[in-house]
């Protein structure tokens, strides 16, 4: 039987190297995109949408400093990228990268879930085909 070396830092901090709570795939996309927000972005990127104000119409109501925050996020793990379209005041585009668009069949499976177990959901076509 093989022995778990651990790492020092997760004895005083209880997180893994490189601030992760472990070396667990699932726990570590969780940690990126498992809020009640981020995959809500995501899924408005994958509809098209690319504005901050776009974002903000979405029914579900997001507060400004958290998508705010979550852009952020989006764009330091490299799922996002930013283009300016306004300099005065500055204003930004965000469209997803190919690893933004890799997360479509998680919001798919998502959506498809909860048309299949919540009966008050309806398809919203784009991401569903």
């Amino acid at each position: 039987m093989a022995t778990r070396h651990s790492d020092p830092t997760e004895k005083t901090t209880g997180r893994a190297r490189g601030g992760r709570r472990s070396a667990c795939p699932v726990a570590c996309t969780l940690d990126l995109v498992g809020d009640r927000w981020t995959l809500l972005v995501v899924r408005d990127l994958l509809l098209g949408k690319s504005r901050f104000g776009d974002f903000l119409q979405s029914s579900e109501g997001i507060p400004t400093n958290i998508l705010t925050e979550r852009l952020k996020r989006l764009e330091e793990a490299g799922l996002i990228t930013t283009s300016q379209y306004s300099e005065h005041p500055p204003r930004y585009e965000y469209h997803l990268t190919p690893e933004g668009r890799e997360l479509a069949p998680i919001v798919r499976a998502v959506a498809k879930w909860g048309l299949a177990h919540l009966p008050e959901t309806r398809a919203l076509q784009p991401i569903l085909d």
